[in-house]
């Protein structure tokens, strides 16, 4: 059968992911060192699988309200305003979504029409522009620069912004540059989504991997924002529990409404099981939480003082577990990086280009994985520079 013409123009005129494509080229190969997944490299801790056993036990294996059990969602309120120092209702300003992915999906349906803009900050995970497509709005790409750290720089932004411009979807700590914002450019870029009237999706899932002291700032926090900012946030990254697929949305009352008609036709409810882990994580996962960010630590610092002794020009991230390495000194796009580095040292990652076009000329390591593991891949890297 000639399937030309029965997929929706919308989904076919969607790329496959960058990441996709390059791991394809993994597949069948032994002895692969990964630098590529964006996946922590520790089994969830045992006391919070141990919840999810538990509630599996006590029989608890029904839906839930669509909003999400209003115990987790209370406990989520009271980490929020401890952590981010923003406060909601539990009982109408919290959504428990599958994943912060479905809470993207969620938000930007709910938030726009066919031909809106809503702008991103490039290099940016591959899922964003595609979910604003899915969702009939009109992507507009702000490029952020090596030589300001990945930041998003408010002037930047300013000239992005036209009559169309609805959202601005922001991502700080970064996948894939592990870049955060300065508290002053961030207080700017605030003052001018007020200007300009912009509702901000915030999608704030590295927040807790900080390093070097640094405090996270988070935009929904700033005068003037709590109205006009969807904060998501998960489970994910922080407390390891990437196969429970459960993150949330936090926001006014209507905008959660408008989510939450998407969500009980597309889900109903997230699984019951991972929210009894997640209120377990909530409640006593700091300990754990913190001893991997300590690990990540060491790793970046690991990673990014052999970068640079390699002769590739890596800055040290402020946070989440990448380095975004500019590999464009070597006279390789990088792709042809990625793929020579693959094929001659078995270490796989992520060529940049596949985080848009602003990545070009570098290259995403995410130091998640073991220690062991991140000695041997720069030692072949070396090797590998060796040759160029």
């Amino acid at each position: 059968m000639d399937y030309t013409g029965k997929i929706s123009r919308q989904v076919a005129g969607i790329p496959r992911s960058g990441i996709r494509d390059f791991f394809e080229l993994v597949q069948g190969r032994d002895d692969v060192i990964s630098l590529g997944v964006g996946e922590p490299d520790f089994a969830t801790p045992w006391h919070i699988r141990e919840a999810a056993i538990y509630s599996l036990e006590k029989g608890h294996t029904s839906y839930t309200s669509n909003l999400g059990l209003l115990s987790l969602r209370k406990e989520i309120s009271r980490y929020v305003g401890d952590f981010f120092h923003v406060d909601y209702d539990p009982s109408s300003e919290v959504l428990i979504t599958v994943g912060v992915s479905e809470a993207i999906d969620l938000a930007l349906r709910a938030l726009i029409d066919p031909g809106d803009e809503v702008i991103y900050h490039s290099p940016c995970y591959v899922s964003y522009l595609p979910s604003i497509s899915l969702a009939y709005g009109v992507g507009v790409d702000v490029a952020t620069t090596k030589k300001d750290d990945f930041a998003l720089k408010a002037d930047m932004l300013e000239a992005a912004i036209t009559p169309k411009s609805r959202v601005l979807m922001l991502n700080f700590p970064t996948n894939p540059t592990g870049a955060v914002m300065p508290a002053d450019e961030l207080e700017k870029i605030a003052a001018l989504c007020i200007k300009h009237d912009l509702i901000v999706i915030t999608d704030e899932i590295y927040s807790e991997l900080r390093y070097d002291d640094g405090e996270h700032l988070s935009i929904a926090a700033l005068p003037g924002m709590w109205e006009r900012t969807v904060l998501l946030h998960g489970f994910s990254k922080a407390y390891s529990m990437t196969g429970f697929r459960l993150g949330y949305a936090c926001a006014p009352a209507p905008l959660i409404e408008a989510m939450m008609k998407i969500h009980q036709y597309a889900m109903l409810c997230a699984p019951i099981t991972s929210q009894a882990a997640a209120l377990e994580a909530l409640k006593n996962g700091d300990a754990a939480m913190n001893e991997m960010r300590e690990s990540y630590h060491h790793r970046r610092d690991f990673i990014v003082k052999r970068l640079n002794e390699m002769g590739i020009d890596c800055h040290a991230p402020g946070g989440a577990f990448y380095v975004f390495p500019d590999i464009s000194q070597t006279g390789l796009s990088s792709k042809d990086f990625a793929t020579q580095l693959l094929e001659a040292e078995n270490v796989a990652a992520v060529p940049g280009d596949a985080f848009g076009e602003a990545g070009e000329g570098f290259l995403r390591c995410c130091y998640a994985t073991s220690f062991d593991e991140l000695k041997v891949a720069m030692n072949k890297m070396e090797r590998f520079v060796g040759t160029l």
